[in-house]
């Protein structure tokens, strides 16, 4: 099985720098990014030092986030958000040239929460607009961009498969863009009570990343009651190829334990 290591979510004990050579460390190879820094637009010695910390690792960057605001305090996302679209923009050319250079191809634009005072119609217009311009800013990398639906944020409207897939479709009948794809989050879809097997069945071939967590908890594999070695299983059967997002809280000392549980079962 071919994981990746969410750096953003685990191993948070360390620095998070420090974070990719943790995951080297415990049998890991890839890993995958929230966006580690603070602005849309980091200083360049920032972005050196991120891609830094990955390359001297030893392991590849899978993933990376769009700047998706304040996650602590709340945020989701600026690619619906109409008073922040102009840096989601400017984040695109960024986020391209940092996954050019560590061989990055998949990138998650984090929808946004619903803005007070701004309509549905509104936000949804410029998040088509941005999605598109993301996509077309990491064509050129051969790069594709991920939309996924969320849990336990509650303007956060993308909450079913369908929805994002809803928003895909608009995007690439309003654009032409092709390389905007489902994140396939099991934790998120079965705890916001979508079916998770009927996605799997028709869309896992299109599906552009998968990520895990357990549930209750969002903890490591096996913590919960989530059948998720059989979705992925599944999933692979009907045609995904990519890796498997680990993106779950659980404490350094443990965080892989299950692995190697299953490592040593086969």
């Amino acid at each position: 099985m071919t994981y990746t290591v969410n750096c953003s979510i685990l191993l948070t004990e360390l620095p998070l720098l420090e974070r990719p050579a943790a995951a080297k460390a415990a049998g890991f190879d890839a890993v995958e990014f929230w966006w580690p820094f603070e602005t849309s637009v980091p200083a360049d010695a920032q972005i050196t030092e991120f891609e830094n910390a990955i390359t001297d690792a030893g392991v590849h960057l899978t993933g990376l986030n769009f700047n998706a605001g304040n996650m602590p305090g709340g945020d989701r996302g600026l690619t619906s958000w109409p008073a922040r679209s102009t840096e989601f923009q400017d984040n695109i050319d960024v986020v391209a040239g940092i996954g050019e250079r560590l061989g990055c191809k998949a990138f998650n634009a984090l929808y946004g929460n619903r803005i007070d005072g701004e309509s549905a119609e509104k936000q949804d217009a410029i998040g088509a607009e941005n999605l598109a311009a993301a996509a077309k800013g990491v064509a050129r990398i051969g790069g594709t961009v991920l939309l996924e639906p969320v849990s336990g944020a509650p303007k956060y409207p993308l909450l079913t498969a369908e929805d994002a897939l809803k928003v895909i479709a608009r995007v690439k009948a309003e654009s032409g863009v092709e390389n905007i794809k489902l994140l396939a989050d099991f934790y998120h879809l079965a705890v916001n009570g979508d079916d998770v097997e009927s996605v799997i069945e028709n869309h896992a071939k299109d599906f552009g990343h998968i990520q895990i967590a357990d549930n209750p908890g969002r903890g490591a594999p096996g913590t919960g009651t989530l059948p998720l070695g059989e979705w992925i299983a599944r999933s692979r059967e009907l045609g995904y190829t990519g890796y498997i997002g680990l993106e779950y809280k659980e404490p350094q000392e443990t965080a892989f334990s299950w692995a190697i549980r299953e490592h040593a079962s086969r």
